[in-house]
């Protein structure tokens, strides 16, 4: 048979074209679809965060000196 994709001949029970890998088949199972999941501390919100923790551990060492 030949490759759909680059006209390779290509052998009749091969998966994959050997020259440029186009499958030579549909899919029979699609991959599950990636649902992200959503982060408490976002980017935007870690900057600050994290600024307040700093300022805060600044001010108790600070304190005790």
């Amino acid at each position: 048979m030949k490759c759909r994709q680059c006209g390779t001949e290509i052998a009749d029970k091969a998966l994959i074209c050997y020259r440029c890998g186009t499958a030579t088949t549909e899919a029979k199972y699609q991959p599950a679809a990636v649902h992200r999941r959503s982060s408490y501390l976002r980017p935007v919100l870690l900057v600050p965060i994290v600024a307040l923790l700093v300022a805060l551990l600044a001010a108790a060492y600070a304190m005790l000196n």
